[in-house]
């Protein structure tokens, strides 16, 4: 049985609320787990004007400034699929990976379709904080970013920009990986 190559990409994004569709997707980052300088970022347009007030303050973003600055949600999202899609080869899959991608991923997930009528990363994620659960047997509230930095010792820490926290991310996901791997 032949098995296709998994190209893991961290991705983290950054946004006004908690919701796509009310709330926009002020940035993406993103890069491959294992080569974190193939990188990928761009700031949105909002396409509401709705946001959480704690939200922006944690991103340091400002909507009037997106509104001026960042790219039209279909130029954003046509730019990173070209970015996904260059990463892969015959029998290659890109795999999403996110500290709690549920958040990310529902936001990716929904521009992606709402923009381009597809997601190049299909209809999975797969989240740090649940592997990091099942390989270490803590509890839920022990698997924030934080509390895995505590084992796992990593080099870089996360600062709510999406491509620094993309890169953070990712060095989490293979320092777990390493380990589970060594037991």
């Amino acid at each position: 049985m032949k098995i296709d190559k998994e190209i893991f990409v961290s991705v983290d994004v950054e946004a006004s609320g908690p919701i796509p569709g009310k709330y926009s997707m002020l940035s993406i980052g993103a890069c491959v787990v294992s080569a974190p300088s193939q990188q990928f970022s761009c700031y949105l347009k909002p396409i509401s004007d709705e946001f959480v007030p704690a939200a922006m303050e944690v991103t340091g973003l400002s909507l009037e400034k997106l509104r001026e600055e960042g790219l039209e949600p279909v130029k954003a999202m046509t730019q990173f699929k070209a970015w996904v899609d260059s990463l892969t080869g015959e029998g290659e899959t890109v795999v999403f990976v996110g500290l709690n991608a549920s958040f990310d991923w529902g936001f990716v997930n929904y521009y992606f379709h709402q923009f381009l009528q597809e997601n190049p990363f299909g209809i999975a994620a797969l989240d740090i904080k649940s592997m990091y659960l099942g390989a270490s047997d803590c509890s839920w509230k022990m698997t924030r970013s934080s509390e895995i930095a505590k084992v796992v010792h990593p080099k870089n820490a996360g600062d709510h920009d999406a491509l620094h926290d993309a890169i953070y991310q990712a060095e989490l996901f293979d320092l777990i990986r390493k380990k589970v791997m060594a037991k």
